[in-house]
């Protein structure tokens, strides 16, 4: 009996300007139990777009008829199916991440085989472009641009409340308590974060128009930071506490900021050497803290780029953080005084 244990490509459909279109370019290669194309054959898929995580709610699913060619090979947009359930094009791509669930019948019938879930990257989130940069028929791209560009706003009140000002729905969102001088109210992407009096830190999320409470006095090694709307603080208990502002909570790592290091972000990831020898990144796409151990250096020192992360150890090895993997990869090497350790951003 014949059976999808794969799917192999993901192509997502060009946007432009005058006209997105509402759908998500899909194209595979359907094997059987044996590795071996299924080739010329019906095939019936059943997609799903799920919210925040590969076990989500599901936001939208529909079914697909399709016949393969002679290598097994099959097209479909997402978006463009038998609705199953819910409305393709009111997904709100902008909050929360998104997750695309497949499965398959190779015999084109409706006995489902789960193929897998992936989670949806940056190019799919284009589709967003269609809910806020729509072009008016006499109107310039870049003044309609302009127009739809929001700020938000944030102030400490004297009688001991915070209120943050949505401009997107026109809300202003109070919260209880007194900023404290260590950590202060700072602001990044629309949201903020500040450090209270009484021992808490509060994020505002304008996404969910919520404010996020996480118990902690901040430290003044390591502070209250921000990044592409995230926040992150090192406590006087010795945990550091990064806020992703896509799944709206608090993630905790063990560890006292060291000196050399210190605690930073880049591209809405945070990074931070801890006294005890390790160095920890915070991943906001897999909502996770990842440990590599060596003490930094003070030459070469702790760099980041676009939310990713380097590091010169004392013991020799050079290490980098990958935002796509999630991971540290070493190099034995000790940094020379004359070259260092530098970064190469993307244009």
């Amino acid at each position: 009996m014949k059976k999808i244990i794969t799917l192999s490509l993901l192509f997502i459909s060009l946007l432009s300007f005058a006209q997105v279109p509402q759908g998500i370019s899909y194209q595979a290669i359907a094997l059987n139990t044996s590795g071996n194309p299924v080739v010329s054959s019906n095939v019936r898929l059943r997609l799903s777009v799920l919210d925040a995580s590969s076990s989500g709610s599901v936001l939208y699913s529909e079914t697909h008829l399709k016949t393969t060619n002679a290598q097994g090979l099959f097209n479909l947009v997402i978006g463009q199916g038998t609705v199953v359930s819910g409305v393709f094009n009111t997904i709100n791509w902008a909050l929360n991440t998104k997750f695309l669930k497949v499965e398959m019948d190779a015999t084109g019938g409706t006995t489902y085989v789960l193929v897998g879930t992936t989670q949806l990257l940056s190019v799919p989130y284009a589709l967003f472009a269609d809910k806020v940069g729509s072009v008016a028929g006499n109107t310039s791209i870049n003044d309609d641009i302009i127009d739809n560009k929001t700020s938000n706003f944030c102030f400490a009140s004297t009688n001991g409340n915070v209120f943050a000002f949505n401009s997107s729905n026109g809300i202003w969102t109070g919260q209880a308590g007194s900023v404290s001088a260590n950590g202060g109210l700072i602001s990044s992407n629309k949201n903020f974060a500040f450090a209270s009096t009484s021992g808490n830190v509060y994020a505002f999320n304008s996404s969910t128009n919520n404010w996020i409470v996480q118990a902690g006095s901040v430290s003044s090694n390591g502070g209250l930071i921000s990044s592409n709307g995230n926040f992150a603080f090192a406590s006087t208990s010795g945990n550091v506490f990064a806020f992703n502002k896509n799944t709206g909570t608090w993630v905790a790592q063990a560890g006292s900021v060291s000196a050399n290091g210190g605690l930073s972000g880049s591209g809405g990831n945070f990074v931070f050497a801890s006294t005890s020898g390790n160095v920890y990144a915070f991943n906001s796409i897999t909502n996770t803290w990842v440990s590599q151990a060596g003490s930094v250096s003070a030459n070469g020192g702790l760099i980041s780029s676009n939310g990713n992360f380097v590091f010169a150890s004392t013991s020799g090895n050079v290490y980098g953080f990958s935002k796509n993997t999630g991971t540290w990869s070493g190099q034995a090497g000790s940094v020379s005084a004359n070259g260092g350790l530098i970064s190469s951003p993307s244009n």
